[in-house]
């Protein structure tokens, strides 16, 4: 199975952004304990600050792939572009997200890329993105 895991704004400073709430680990850690986790599936990943690099990025894989785990971090709650590429594309997309976004600031409450994608998963940590593979390997069994 292949699975692209995608992170926008922010999420390069995992590890080094409010750790309180993201944690100490940085995302390149995390994949490998993913690859680990996984060896007889492959698991690429993709972290962009810019949202047409993102977009980029699903149009690229969408049609190949066999899942997208996204989290799209503020992007999540202000890009109907990205909705948009997620609605265009064949292959199924899980969005998570690290913290419980439903306990934070009311603007985060909502999400332009949830009604798109297969599910969402949020509030687990890092957790989360194993939870969405989890979700993808399970589904296709």
């Amino acid at each position: 199975m292949e699975i692209l895991i995608i992170n926008g704004p922010n999420l390069n400073l995992l590890g080094k952004r409010e750790p309180s709430i993201y944690g100490n680990e940085s995302f390149d850690v995390y994949l490998k304990t993913l690859q680990a986790i996984y060896p007889s599936h492959n698991l690429s990943y993709f972290q962009s600050n810019h949202e047409g690099e993102l977009i980029d990025k699903i149009h690229s894989f969408g049609f190949k792939g066999d899942g997208i785990v996204i989290n799209a971090g503020a992007y999540t709650h202000t890009s109907v572009a990205i909705a948009d590429a997620i609605k265009s594309i064949n292959t199924p997309v899980i969005e998570v997200h690290i913290s419980n976004v439903f306990s934070r600031e009311e603007f985060r409450h909502h999400s332009f890329l949830s009604a798109v994608c297969l599910g969402c998963i949020c509030g687990f940590g890092l957790d989360s993105y194993r939870l969405a593979i989890d979700a993808f390997i399970n589904k296709k069994r």
